[in-house]
């Protein structure tokens, strides 16, 4: 969240307050990572997260390690596209959390179990 005022304990409230209220739930593949690759919008700001193999760690740069941090994420990648304006590389990355689905979301949308969504339809078996 964000806030301004006049007083920095009045501005740290209001920041308080706002990032109570627009708080999201962040889905995790196996406690660590994200699910799938995502790009994030804002304003000239583009962020794109990529999940990664266990052991890579944090890799992002500016405002964003910190929001990685804070969520428990230990395996990212994060690359930067357009503005480097922190409030804009937050604002991405946070719509980019949001476009976040896991599998049981999406199978629930789809009327479906986990099992039926990782059947590929019309794959080329191997003999």
């Amino acid at each position: 969240g964000s806030g301004k005022a006049k007083e920095v304990t009045e501005a740290r409230a209001k920041a308080s307050k706002d990032a109570r209220n627009n708080m999201i739930t962040v889905p995790l593949y196996k406690g660590r990572t994200i699910h799938h690759d995502v790009l994030g919008k804002s304003g000239a700001a583009k962020v794109l997260l990529r999940r990664a193999a266990p052991g890579t760690g944090v890799i992002a740069g500016g405002p964003l390690r910190s929001i990685f941090g804070r969520l428990g994420i230990k395996d990212i990648v994060a690359k930067s596209l357009g503005s480097s304006s922190p409030n804009s590389m937050i604002a991405a990355t946070f719509d980019a959390l949001r476009n976040l689905n896991s599998p049981k979301a999406i199978a629930n949308r789809r009327g479906k179990n986990i099992a039926e969504l990782s059947v590929v339809p019309n794959a080329v078996e191997e003999n």
